[in-house]
């Protein structure tokens, strides 16, 4: 046992010291851990941001696979693993992203790098509210075609093709 049970600090140093620090990309990085690596912790406090360095130093940054819910707009916009708050109100309201306290944030967050999250999140949501296409309904009911000129597969007129007429009417 390191210290004796109610006993005061360690007296003596640790026995067995490693010589070699850990590596998380010791045996080939995955792709997990290349993002993980590669993440830069923006609107966080420092204590958060020493947190999550540590967890991804130490392989236990674990990234989201869904998007959670925000706990100040309540949309499901917080793509970050560990945080509490999307990147829009931790911008607006000058909080941590993680603990949520009014701490000084370590690296701000870019105005325009939120615009251009907002901006993916309204596709997105525009790409999720697609008509449903009957399967019995033809293409003229579309509105797809225009009415006035006959076209063939090329988008070429059919009256052009004067060669083709001459030996369709010599046949």
């Amino acid at each position: 046992m390191s210290t004796q049970k109610g006993g005061g600090p360690r007296s003596r140093p640790q026995k067995h010291q490693n010589t070699i620090a850990f590596k998380n990309d010791k045996y080939g990085a995955s792709p997990q851990v290349k993002k993980a690596n590669a993440k830069v912790h923006d609107g966080l406090c420092q204590r958060c941001k020493d947190i999550l360095e540590w967890k991804v130093k130490y392989n236990k940054y674990k990234s989201l696979t869904q998007p959670r819910k925000c706990v100040k707009c309540l949309q499901k916009t917080v793509k970050d693993a560990y945080h509490i708050m999307c990147k829009a109100c931790a911008l607006r309201l000058e909080l941590c992203a993680k603990c949520g306290k009014n701490e000084e944030v370590v690296i701000p967050l870019n105005k325009e790098e939120e615009e251009e999250v907002e901006e993916e999140a309204g596709q997105q949501r525009q790409g999720h509210r697609r008509k449903k296409q009957d399967p019995h309904r033809t293409d003229e009911e579309d509105g797809d075609f225009d009415d006035d000129e006959d076209h063939d597969d090329f988008g070429e007129l059919d009256s052009d093709c004067n060669e083709c007429d001459s030996e369709a009417a010599g046949k």
